[in-house]
Order: C-alpha cells, then structure tokens, then sequence
C-alpha cells in the first residue's frame, strides 16, 4: 500500500504504508516534516494536512474532538484533517495527502 504525501515546500512523496497504522505515523516513520505534538491522542492539530478532495468521500467521518481540535487550527481548509484520526487500510491505498504548515 501507498500513500502520496505533498510537503510543505510541494515536494511530492510516496510513501509506504501500513494497514491500521495511523496516516500519523506513516508520515513521521518517513522523516517528513510532521510535529504530532501529542502522538496521535486528538489532543493538538500538529499532524494537520490536507485531503485531496478526491479522496474525502473514502475517509472516515471526522469525530466532534478532531473537528474541534480542527477549529483552532491555522489554515483551516473544507479538505482538513488531522493525519492521527486516519487509519490505514486497503480502501485508503493511494490516498493522497498535503501537510498543513506547523506554525
């Protein structure tokens, strides 16, 4: 499996990934440049990036904590998400994502 990762400089990266590991994860196991601040709690909106609209329909529903969290987030975008609520799975293959500036 495989996820597409853009950085925060438009560098595209494809990645590697593991079925029930968190997008989180993945992104971070790869050295990008992802702070998860909390390590996957929905605790912080430091592993924020942005779903490719095309993939939105296929992930997960967002949970009133990620949305919240979500809230105080900068740059929030209709396509955010916070990368530790999205687990891996053979329906995600492919997803592609952007990280969201950690400011």
């Amino acid at each position: 499996m495989k996820i597409f990762v853009t950085d925060q400089n438009g560098l595209k990266h494809e990645l590697e990934a593991i079925a029930g590991w968190r997008v989180m994860e993945i992104i971070r196991e790869h050295g990008l440049p992802i702070k998860a601040e909390c390590g996957g709690s929905c605790a912080c909106a430091t592993c924020h990036v942005y779903v490719d609209e095309a993939w939105m329909n296929k992930i997960p529903h967002m949970r009133e904590d990620e949305e919240e969290m979500l809230d105080e987030a900068f740059n929030h975008e209709d396509t955010s998400r916070l990368s530790c609520q999205i687990i891996m799975d053979e329906e995600l293959d492919g997803l592609c994502v952007t990280l969201a500036e950690n400011v």
